[in-house]
C-alpha cells in the first residue's frame, strides 16, 4: 500500500483544520445564544468562510455537533485510558468509563437529542457527512477494547464473539441514555450501572446481585 504524498498529507491536514475551525465555531455559537437559534449562514459569518465551504464539509447544523462530539470524546477516551486500563477486571473498568460518560453528556444534554436525532435519522445524512472522524463517536471501539480485554482475562465467559457483545452493549447503553433524556429526574450513573448489571447478569432472578459481585471482584 502506497504511502500518501506529502502534498495529500497537506491538504488532509488543511481540511481536517478547516472542519475543526467550522465546529468549534457553531459551538461557540450554540452556547452563546442556543442551538436552534443559529443558522449555518452564521456559522460561515462567524468562520470567516463562504458558505459553500462550509455546505461542502457539513451538509446539516447537526453534522458540525458531531464533530465537535466526536473530537471531545476522542480526547476524553484518550484522557482516561491509562485510569481504565488500571481498574480490576471489565466490570470495574466499563463502570469507571461510563461514570466519566455521565458527567459528559449531562453537561452535554441539551444539544443530545440534536445529535441522537442525527446520528439515528437512518444513512443519508450521516452518510454525506465524512469528518475525520467519521461517522463514529468512539464509544464503540472503547466498549470493543473493553470487552476483548474481559474475553482475555477471564472477566468474560471465553468463547463469546467480541463483535456481538459489544453490538450489545452499545444497544444497552444507548438505551439507557434514551431513557435518561426523556425521563426528567433520573441519575444517568444510576441508569448506565443498572445497564452493566444487566449487561453482565441478563434479567434471570439473582443475576443482579451477581453482578455486582462480579463488578466488586468478588
Amino acid at each position: 500500500m502506497e504511502s500518501p504524498s506529502p502534498e495529500t498529507g497537506r491538504r488532509e491536514r488543511k481540511r481536517h483544520h478547516t472542519m475543526d475551525h467550522l465546529a468549534a465555531t457553531a459551538f461557540r455559537l450554540f452556547e452563546a445564544h442556543g442551538y436552534d437559534a443559529v443558522t449555518m449562514e452564521s456559522v460561515a459569518s462567524h468562520a470567516d468562510v463562504a458558505k459553500g465551504t462550509l455546505y461542502n464539509h457539513f451538509p446539516v447544523k447537526e453534522a458540525l455537533l458531531a464533530h465537535q462530539f466526536h473530537a471531545e470524546l476522542a480526547a476524553g477516551l484518550e484522557a482516561l485510558r491509562e485510569a481504565i486500563a488500571a481498574q480490576s477486571g471489565f466490570a470495574a473498568r466499563l463502570r469507571y468509563l461510563l461514570a466519566a460518560s455521565a458527567q459528559w453528556c449531562e453537561g452535554r444534554r441539551d444539544y443530545l437529542p440534536h445529535y441522537l436525532q442525527f446520528r439515528l435519522a437512518g444513512p443519508d445524512a450521516a452518510a454525506r457527512y465524512r469528518g475525520d472522524r467519521g461517522a463514529s463517536s468512539g464509544i464503540d471501539r472503547a466498549f470493543g477494547a473493553l470487552i476483548r480485554s474481559g474475553l482475555e482475562d477471564g472477566s468474560l465467559r471465553p468463547g463469546q464473539d467480541a463483535d456481538r457483545l459489544t453490538a450489545f452493549l452499545q444497544h444497552l447503553h444507548l438505551g439507557a441514555l434514551m431513557h435518561w433524556l426523556a425521563t426528567p429526574g433520573l441519575d444517568l450513573r444510576a441508569e448506565f450501572d443498572a445497564m452493566v448489571d444487566f449487561f453482565l447478569a441478563g434479567a434471570s432472578s439473582g443475576g443482579a446481585d451477581a453482578a455486582r459481585r462480579r463488578g466488586n471482584g468478588q
